[in-house]
């Protein structure tokens, strides 16, 4: 009877609201799953059809699938719940390596937990630990400038970047969040100053001395970079030039958007010619008045962009922009990792056993406990910070959206499409899901599932994606109160 009501729930689920739109550009590529080496699956059905948007399932927003905020629904108990794991986790090869962390997604008391102090490696789950960084430190609703400035009078411009890497190259798109702010919009305002002033003939360069780091962190496997799976980490550049596995990022970014600028400042009557890279990294003049400026999505959205398409490169540049943003050094390697981590202990996040080479775990051989980002889940059912809660309510949703479009659409957890939000991460070295459901009793629940030892073969990657996506299915549907423990 409850496989029944969550199926009808869940389906209820995928008709509310209209125009759905997805981000998940990758996982209709062959080969590709979260940008860290991953394994694609066949698509879930109905998946091209129209999508209705579901509510969040964190406990201050939209009502659950129980018409309720799940304040009054039954606590799982910690046996119903190990009996449902145990039901759910049938894969011999896969029993050992399997670690499990289950909160009270209105308390963000941990419930349950299996191994939960066993780090394993997170992939791009580790993305949670750097969306916990950026949100306590920078204003989620705060936008990211670029701005032409000049001293006064001067025909000396110079582009200053602060982060946009999703600059469009014609006009910006307000109800867009990767191409909001265009270089068209910027050309024609900086013109029209210009103009006005008779400075038709100048020079341009940029300013890229704002949170300078490495280009491509060495801990990167280069040939992530060469296919596309990453691109370089720079404080500016084009939506048309985003590493994609089809389509690699050029290697400066910076240089295609300043050739791109001069190109829409000429057809708005204004000759511009670009100085030398190697003055790029000195600070606008400290008399600059600016001529022109376009503004990114608000912080939050990049966040939210970020964690739905498992963009490795905006997720180093938005942790990279924190650090900056502290006052903290940013040229180190391990700048990022170290920022994250000194967040993590500040909350009393546990850390034992974390390596941490990066923001967005790409990197290999790095682990992480379920613990450690249960943890961070807990924080945001508790809006500590706050702008933590909205993050992760936006996480994927289970055959609807980002890199969760295609998963749970087995027979064995197909019942619970639409329900199940999570933030993925594939890697041959291990795999993990983590992010939030609503059992059949209709109490919202945060989950961290992780599995490592699997063969390391695409069969053995394929079967630990099934085995999570089951674990998180028989918690979704257990409705585990009548159980104590």
């Amino acid at each position: 009877m409850r496989r029944v009501m969550l199926a009808g729930a869940s389906a209820l689920v995928l008709l509310v609201g209209a125009g759905y739109v997805t981000a998940d550009v990758y996982d209709v590529v062959p080969g590709v799953l979260t940008l860290d080496r991953p394994v694609a699956l066949a698509p879930a059905p109905g998946a091209d059809a129209d999508e209705g948007e579901v509510p969040s399932l964190l406990p201050t927003a939209a009502p659950s699938l129980a018409a309720t905020d799940g304040t009054s629904a039954p606590v799982p108990s910690a046996a119903g719940l190990a009996a449902a794991v145990a039901a759910a986790d049938d894969d011999p090869a896969l029993r050992k390596g399997l670690g499990v962390s289950i909160r009270d997604g209105v308390t963000g008391e941990e419930l349950w937990s299996r191994a939960g102090g066993t780090p394993r490696p997170p992939a791009s789950t580790a993305k949670l630990l750097a969306a916990y960084a950026v949100a306590d430190t920078l204003d989620l609703d705060e936008r990211v400038p670029t701005s032409v400035v000049a001293a006064p009078g001067s025909r000396d411009l110079v582009l200053v970047v602060r982060g946009d890497m999703l600059l469009a190259p014609g006009r910006g798109d307000a109800d867009a969040v990767a191409g909001r702010a265009g270089l068209t919009d910027l050309a024609r305002r900086v013109a029209r100053t210009l103009v006005a002033d008779g400075r038709t003939t100048v020079t341009l360069r940029l300013d890229t001395s704002f949170a300078p780091g490495p280009r491509v962190p060495p801990t990167w496997n280069p040939n992530d970079v060469r296919d596309g799976f990453a691109g370089p980490v720079v404080m500016t550049g084009l939506t048309t030039t985003r590493a994609t596995p089809a389509r690699p990022a050029p290697t400066r970014p910076e240089d295609v958007v300043a050739r791109t600028l001069v190109q829409r400042l000429r057809a708005e009557g204004v000759t511009a010619r670009l100085r030398p890279t190697s003055t790029w990294s000195r600070p606008a003049p400290a008399d600059a008045v600016a001529l022109g400026t376009v503004e990114s999505a608000t912080y939050g959205e990049l966040l939210g962009l970020a964690l739905a398409e498992s963009d490795n490169s905006l997720a180093e540049s938005l942790v990279r922009q924190a650090a900056a943003t502290l006052g903290r050094p940013t040229e180190d390697a391990d700048a990022n990792a170290d920022l994250i981590t000194a967040r993590l202990e500040a909350a009393d996040v546990p850390t034992a056993g974390m390596r941490l080479k990066d923001a967005s775990g790409l990197s290999p051989g790095q682990a992480v406990a379920p613990a450690t980002l249960s943890a961070v889940l807990g924080l945001a059912v508790r809006g500590e910070p706050e702008q933590l809660r909205g993050v992760v309510a936006g996480l994927p949703v289970s055959g609807l959206s980002g890199t969760l479009r295609h998963r749970f659409s087995a027979d064995a957890t197909r019942d619970v499409l639409g329900v199940p939000r999570a933030k993925t991460g594939t890697l041959r070295a291990g795999s993990s899901l983590a992010g939030t459901t609503v059992d059949a009793d209709g109490r919202p629940l945060t989950f961290v599932v992780q599995v490592d030892g699997f063969p390391r073969t695409y069969d053995g990657t394929l079967r630990a994606r099934a085995a999570m996506d089951r674990v998180v299915a028989a918690v979704t549907r257990c409705g585990c109160s009548g159980t104590t423990g």
